[in-house]
């Protein structure tokens, strides 16, 4: 069990360091960008388009980073700014929804899914979910806390200055991702090494039924959920190979895992932000859940018809 644990331990600590690379640069830069003429040029550009989804000028920088790189990016950009709760829960769920459109999809191909689906279901889950939030809430106008990350405004009188503040927002940012990051690595390592990953798989058989999908899914399903789509990439490709996924499955597994995959680690992340993160989780998995279903419903009417119009013409031919 020592042996388990020192290798989630390492496994931790590599991701860690690997995300602590995107993240101290990103973080880095982004607040020395706040005090340059470049920044606020881009963000007053952008201004009118993030209003539509109760977002200010600035807001364009995470998402940007967020879907060009990946989550991390994102949430190293959010704490660089100031944003009230509401505006964090916004970017939260728009980056849940849709984040590292890159490396993800190139993913989904691998596993022979088109590129241009999961990115027009994750673009378009990130701003309906954003446009729907910004009209229902009415709260969360105050200023969120980003954790050991202090929000209040800091007056910095030279570049040395705003160096050393930009290095110590990195350093801090790091060191909540660690915190988070190295134990979820650990109990990952005893998850799969002890088998539990594939019990999930056979417990999820059932649930996967409902979504219109057969069991052999179930292993790219567990894969996405637990580690993620980038993370799990050569696990989900090696299901589909060995497991024999049939097409419509493989569809609704990446269509329901771009809406919530890694959930506890994308869940988790978010804390250090100030949200509420359980409504985070829930809306993930109901747009899940029920996109999910519909697509399922609407693959199998038009299977059905197909069957139908073929035994017609064959009945016909006969005759």
């Amino acid at each position: 069990m020592s042996e388990i644990l020192n290798r989630g331990l390492q496994q931790g600590l590599k991701t860690t360091w690997t995300l602590g690379k995107v993240i101290f640069p990103i973080t880095l830069i982004v607040t020395i960008l706040q005090f340059t003429p470049l920044l606020p040029w881009v963000i007053d550009l952008l201004a009118p388009i993030m209003g539509l989804i109760g977002l200010p000028g600035e807001a364009a920088v995470p998402l940007v980073l967020g879907n060009t790189l990946n989550l991390y990016a994102g949430i190293a950009a959010i704490i660089s700014f100031e944003f009230t709760v509401k505006e964090v829960f916004i970017l939260a769920i728009m980056l849940s929804f849709s984040h590292n459109l890159f490396v993800e999809s190139a993913v989904a191909t691998k596993v022979g899914v088109k590129w241009w689906v999961i990115i027009g279901v994750r673009i378009g889950l990130a701003l309906i979910a954003a446009s729907i939030i910004n009209l229902v809430w009415n709260g969360g106008a105050e200023m969120a806390q980003y954790g050991f990350v202090s929000s209040t405004e800091v007056v910095l009188t030279g570049w040395v200055e705003i160096v050393l503040h930009g290095m110590q927002t990195a350093l801090l940012a790091i060191f909540q991702l660690a915190l988070i990051v190295i134990p979820l690595m650990i109990v990952m390592q005893y998850m799969r090494e002890l088998g539990w990953l594939s019990a999930m798989s056979n417990k999820l058989a059932p649930f996967l039924r409902v979504l219109g999908m057969d069991k052999n899914a179930s292993m790219t399903m567990v894969a996405g959920l637990t580690i993620g789509l980038a993370y799990g990439a050569g696990l989900m490709i090696q299901a589909v190979k060995e497991d024999g996924v049939s097409k419509k499955d493989m569809y609704l597994a990446m269509i329901f895992l771009v809406a919530c995959h890694a959930v506890v680690e994308d869940t988790l992340v978010f804390i250090p932000l100030g949200i509420p993160v359980l409504p985070l989780l829930i809306i993930r998995l109901l747009t899940a859940i029920l996109l999910t279903m519909i697509i399922a419903y609407v693959w199998n009417r038009k299977e059905s018809k197909k069957r139908k119009e073929a035994r017609h013409e064959h009945s016909y031919n006969t005759l």
